[in-house]
């Protein structure tokens, strides 16, 4: 590692730490040539998930545009912004836990009309009336009612 004081490439460690949930690791370092001492930080690559939309598209998923989809099905709502986060990073959990680098946006959708069902019958119904296309309110009655049968 080349020390940011003198530029010398080498350096010994001198201790080292994981940190953040055990995802990354602090290493404290000290230069050889001039004996100063720095922190540096390694994390392991991380390979980006490749979302499959419904018309054959390809885009890298993004937390952010999951947790933003949740916010709006939860508007007005008794949810609260940490239990959507919370959903956001089990959803995203299972798809890295699925080990697999591509997935379905119909996957995705499904975890988070499982989540939604659990957290707000309102938002699930919300939610599922965009992500299923609902063509009119004979579509809505059918879902509300198999909401209730459960």
């Amino acid at each position: 590692m080349k020390c940011p004081f003198c530029s010398e490439p080498d350096s010994k460690v001198i201790d080292s730490r994981t940190v953040e949930n055990a995802t990354m690791i602090r290493r404290r370092r000290e230069c050889i040539e001039c004996g100063k001492r720095f922190t540096t930080y390694e994390k392991m690559e991380e390979l980006p998930i490749v979302v499959i939309k419904k018309d054959g598209s390809i885009q890298t998923f993004d937390k952010n545009k999951l947790l933003n989809g949740l916010l709006k099905s939860c508007e007005k709502r008794p949810v609260s912004t940490e239990d959507l986060k919370r959903l956001a990073d089990d959803i995203e959990n299972k798809i890295s836990a699925q080990m697999q680098r591509e997935v379905k946006s119909t996957q995705i959708g499904e975890y988070v009309m499982d989540g939604l069902k659990k957290l707000d019958e309102v938002a699930y119904v919300r939610f599922a009336s965009v992500y299923r296309q609902f063509k009119d309110a004979s579509t809505f009655v059918e879902e509300i009612q198999k909401l209730l049968n459960q």
